[in-house]
This record gives structure tokens, C-alpha cells and sequence, in this order.
């Protein structure tokens, strides 16, 4: 009898530890079965379906500049405006995607509804440039000008490009959170597997645009948009096809409702309670034992000291209690202590997003400022023309060596050092180092700026063409700007879906989406008010369309220090940061991710 109480007691602790143990369910909602889901079968399906979809995005995206001003004939300045805005409204929608996703749809059908928004933009867009845009057909290369259009065509271009922001702007928070979901963090082995996705995945991005920033960059370099375009739209397909086929192996968490509703609550409350005297101590705080919670599958928050106002909210009073007694339950009244530390979450991460945002500004110079700075180069090299948006394949190259060096060399050399159980760098040091290469490389675009004019300018009949200096001395900004990106977007990727609540992991990874749209909007400020400000009768600025004429190398060493202002304020912001605290999940690591020097 003992023996079979033995046998069953080990037979239930095997069948349990069959399961995840992060609330994870599969297709049908049952708790998921760790050997036959998620793991890096289903996250070598998702590295790869990013990989497709982003060589699709920026089959439009690197050129995109460059279609403006050849087919549509706009100047410099309005052409890096357009592509800012456009490239900012891509990653507004993100956070329409993280959204629907957190609250009502789950991130598969999320994904699954933006991916075909996505393919409908391209299939749009390719048959407008093929039908109406490209017309004599070659041209829009640097030799052949395109005929005018209507403003029925220039609509259809517009619409299907927006089509193309609102599918691939859904989609990018999503895929990257989901992917994480694959792994079980509360289990050792996946846990690690989990932090090491987000650099794969950042590095399936940068490789997925490759082929675009080369083999596409180069027949859309030379007038053939609509074959660009139609490769783009069927590598959308073929990732679209890729994602649906992995359907049975994923894991899902359940979606936890509104998060507006549930944070109003807790503003609500705690404003309610404002007069009140709270007694000390935390066991007079409501917890969420009890209560119908809507977000059952999330883990509970443990309690923190910061943003105190709105423990009231969580504070039972005496009407609390009498509620409580009648079998009552009011949120806009009363809410979980984990409710309030929801809002708590968000608030503290919100100084460390507006920090990245100038980065974003800096990064976002190499789909236009870069592309333009580099048309104005000498772009021969041993009789093989170079495609200025393509040197962008130089930063893909630079993110894949120093994902590798830091992976394999630097994380664990900082771990010795340390002598501490969690490896390397802390996300918020990584971030801080993000901003110092990004100063680097607008310094370096300043100098080879200075020095591309200066040639120019040696001869007057050069001052209409291209200058002597050679596109190649544009490598070492790329090369930066990719070095920086390793430790700024992959650290950002990591921080905020760890640090978000488990009701917001897809609005974590929108942050980051996010900051690099409002950093194109904010790009696309900067160039208009030094445009304003810098032209003048005589001057024709520092962006003009004859960019020997200005002085774009002012414009890259006022980024850099923007870029120094903002690390002294991003250095006071991580230090008084503090992480999220849940129950039933290690803090050792977590507690390391404080700007601590």
C-alpha cells in the first residue's frame, strides 16, 4: 500500500512536470505539454518567418527614399520627411497590434490578421508601380526621369504603402513577444533559451533584410521598383504560409482583458481614497485571493514602496470590509495589490522609453540622411556601381559580429570579472553603451561629411555632381550604428518584455517599437526646423536638395549632441529605476538590472 502511495505520488510529480509552468496553453487551451510545444522547434518557425517578412518590409522600406524622389519627384528634404513619418506611423501601429493582441485576440490570431494586411499593402503597391507609377518602364533610375501622375495614382501609391505600415507595424510586437512565449521561463533550461531568442531574433531581422539591402537595393537602384516590389510581396506570402503551418506546435497565453479599464480602476481608487490615513504595513493591502480576476493566468506582483499614492487604492477600509462581508466586489474601489503594480510597471518604464527615443533619431538617418549622403559620393568602385542603400548591408553585417562577440565573448568575460551568478552586462548597462556607440557613429558621419565636401568643393563644376570621396568611407557609421544597435535594441527587446506584467508583454515590446517611431517623427522635426532656420536668401541650408551646396555634416554633429544630452539624462533615470518583483520567479538576475557601474 505504501509502495503504491509511492508509485502514484511519483507517477502525478512526472505528469506534472510534463507541463509549463508559466500558465501557458495550447491550440485547444489545455495546459501546454513541454515536449510536444513551443521550444526552438516553434521558435526556429517564428526566427524564420521574421526573417521573410522583414526581407519583404524593407524590400520597400531601404529605397524607399530614393522611389520618392525618381518616380514621384520629390526633393531631399521632403523625400527623408516622407520616409520619416511613414517609418514612424509603421511602429505607431504597433501599439494598435499590442493592444488587440494583450487584451482581446492573443498574439497568433494577432499576428496571423496584420500578416494579411501586410500581404495585401505589397500585392497593392507592386501593381500600382507596375500599372501606373514606373512609366516609361526603367525608369527612376539616375539616368531615366519618370512622367507625371495623377493624384489618383499618387493615392493608390500612398494607400498601399500605409497598408503596408498598419500590416507589418501589427505584426512586429507581436512576433517578437510570441516567440519569447515559446519558452518557459520558470524553467531553468528554456528560461535561458528565452534570453537568448531575442538576439536571434534580432539578428533573423537584420539578415531577413539583407538580400533587400543588396540584391533588391540594387535592381530597384536601377529602375526595377515593380520586380523589387513583387519579390517583396511573395516573400510576405511564403512567411505568412510559414507562420499558419507551425499552428499545432505553439504555446499562447491567454489574452487578460482591457488595460485601460484596469488601470482607470486603480487611478479611480486610489483618487477615492486620497483623505484616507493608511495604517503600515502590507497586510492591509488587498491581494487578489478571493476576487474574480479576469487575468487569472498572469503571476501575482509582490509589492513595492515607489508611486505610494496609489497603494490606496489597494487599502482596505472599513466600507471595504463590509463589502467584502456581503459577498460585494467594487474595482473602482478596491483592486489587488498586482493591479496596482501593473500601473506601478508601466510608470517606471516610462523615463527609460523617452531615453531611447533620441537613439531612435540616430538610427533612423540611415534610411534617408545615409542613402542621400552616399548618392552624393562616388559610388564606382573597381567598375562596380555600389547602390547608396545598400551600404546599410554593412550595419546587418556589423549586428551579426558583435551579436557573436557579445554573446560568446564579452557577456561571459564580464561574468568572470564580476564573479556574480547572473552573466554580463545588465540590460539598462547594455542601453547606456547603446547611446555611446550611436555618438560614435554621428561623429564619424559628421567627418566624412566634412571631408565629401571639401572634395566637392575643390572644383566648381563638381558643385552640381557627385563628389570625388568614395561611398566606402560611409563604412565605418554603418558599421557603428549596427554595434550600437546589439546593445541598445536587443538590451530594449530584453528590458521591456521582462519588466512588463504578464497582461503586457506584447505592449513591452510595442515600447520599443514605439520609441523608434516617435524618434523618425522627432527626425522629421529636426530636419524641418533646420531647414527653417538655417535657409536664408542667400543660403540654401543645411539639407538642400544639391547637398554640396549645404552642410549636412552640422546636422549629424548636432545628433551627437543631442545623443550626449540625452545619456546624462538616461544614467539618472536607470539608477533610480527599479525591476518588477513577481512571485514564484528567481529575482537574483532581475535585481541586477539597475544602472549600477
Amino acid at each position: 500500500m505504501a509502495c503504491l502511495e509511492v508509485c502514484t505520488e511519483g507517477n502525478y510529480k512526472e505528469e506534472k512536470e510534463e507541463y509549463t509552468l508559466d500558465g501557458t496553453v495550447d491550440w485547444d487551451g489545455r495546459p501546454a505539454i513541454k515536449a510536444k510545444s513551443g521550444q526552438w522547434f516553434a521558435g526556429t518557425i517564428i526566427l524564420l518567418n521574421q526573417g521573410l517578412a522583414t526581407l519583404a518590409f524593407f524590400g520597400v522600406g531601404v529605397n524607399l527614399v530614393l522611389f520618392l524622389t525618381r518616380v514621384l519627384g520629390q526633393n531631399n528634404a521632403d523625400a527623408a520627411n516622407s520616409v520619416s513619418k511613414w517609418t514612424g506611423t509603421v511602429y505607431i501601429f504597433s501599439l494598435v497590434g499590442a493592444f488587440l493582441s494583450d487584451s482581446y485576440w492573443g498574439r497568433y490570431k494577432t499576428c496571423a490578421v496584420f500578416q494579411v494586411i501586410f500581404v495585401i499593402g505589397l500585392v497593392s503597391l507592386s501593381l500600382s508601380s507596375y500599372l501606373f507609377l514606373v512609366r516609361p518602364r526603367g525608369c527612376g533610375n539616375q539616368q531615366t526621369p519618370c512622367g507625371s501622375h495623377s493624384s489618383t495614382e499618387i493615392t493608390l501609391f500612398y494607400l498601399s504603402i500605409y497598408l503596408v505600415a498598419l500590416g507589418n507595424g501589427g505584426y512586429q510586437p507581436n512576433i517578437a513577444t510570441f516567440g519569447a512565449d515559446q519558452f518557459d521561463e520558470e524553467d531553468p533550461r528554456e528560461g535561458h533559451s528565452k534570453v537568448s531568442f531575442f538576439s536571434y531574433f534580432y539578428l533573423a531581422l537584420n539578415l531577413g533584410s539583407l538580400f533587400s539591402n543588396t540584391i533588391l537595393g540594387y535592381f530597384e537602384d536601377e529602375g526595377m521598383w515593380a520586380l523589387g516590389f513583387w519579390v517583396s510581396a511573395g516573400s510576405a506570402l511564403a512567411a505568412l504560409a510559414l507562420f499558419l503551418g507551425g499552428t499545432a506546435k505553439y504555446r499562447h497565453f491567454k489574452p487578460s482583458g482591457n488595460p485601460i479599464s484596469r488601470f482607470s480602476q486603480v487611478i479611480v481608487a486610489a483618487s477615492k481614497k486620497w483623505r484616507v490615513e493608511m495604517a503600515p504595513g502590507e497586510d492591509v493591502l488587498c491581494e487578489a485571493d478571493g476576487m474574480d480576476r479576469s487575468d487569472s493566468s498572469s503571476r501575482k506582483i509582490l509589492h513595492t514602496h515607489g508611486f505610494k499614492f496609489l497603494d490606496r487604492a489597494a487599502y482596505i477600509t472599513s466600507r471595504d470590509l463590509e463589502d467584502q462581508k456581503q459577498g460585494r466586489s467594487n474595482r473602482w474601489r478596491l483592486c489587488p495589490i498586482t493591479q496596482v503594480e501593473e500601473v506601478k510597471c508601466i510608470l517606471r518604464l516610462l523615463p527609460i522609453w523617452l531615453c531611447t527615443i533620441i537613439y531612435s533619431v540616430v538610427f533612423t538617418q540611415m534610411a534617408s540622411l545615409f542613402v542621400e549622403q552616399g548618392a552624393a559620393m562616388k559610388t564606382t568602385v573597381l567598375h562596380f556601381r555600389i547602390p547608396p542603400a545598400s551600404m546599410s548591408s554593412f550595419d546587418i553585417l556589423s549586428v551579426a559580429v558583435f551579436i557573436f562577440i557579445y554573446r560568446r565573448v564579452l557577456d561571459p568575460l564580464v561574468g568572470k570579472i564580476r564573479k556574480t551568478h547572473s552573466r554580463g552586462l545588465t540590460q539598462l548597462q547594455r542601453m547606456g553603451i547603446g547611446l555611446v556607440i550611436a555618438f560614435l557613429a554621428m561623429v564619424s558621419a559628421g567627418i566624412v561629411e566634412c571631408y565629401r565636401l571639401k572634395y566637392a568643393r575643390k572644383d566648381c563644376t563638381r558643385c552640381e555632381g557627385s563628389s570625388t570621396l568614395s561611398i566606402l568611407w560611409q563604412v565605418p557609421q554603418y558599421a557603428l550604428i549596427g554595434a550600437s544597435e546589439v546593445f541598445m535594441y536587443v538590451g530594449q527587446l530584453e528590458f521591456f518584455n521582462a519588466q512588463a506584467p504578464d497582461g503586457l508583454k506584447s505592449f513591452g515590446s510595442a515600447l520599443c517599437m514605439t520609441s523608434i517611431s516617435l524618434g523618425n517623427y522627432v527626425s522629421s522635426l529636426l530636419v524641418s526646423m533646420v531647414m527653417k532656420i538655417s535657409t536664408e536668401d542667400h543660403m540654401p541650408g543645411w539639407i538642400p536638395g544639391n547637398l554640396n551646396r549645404g552642410h549636412l555634416d552640422r546636422f549629424y554633429f548636432l545628433l551627437a549632441a543631442l545623443t550626449i544630452a540625452d545619456l546624462m539624462v538616461y544614467i539618472a533615470c536607470a539608477k533610480w529605476y527599479k525591476c518588477i518583483r513577481m512571485e514564484g520567479k528567481c529575482q537574483e538576475d532581475s535585481e541586477q538590472d539597475s544602472y549600477d557601474v
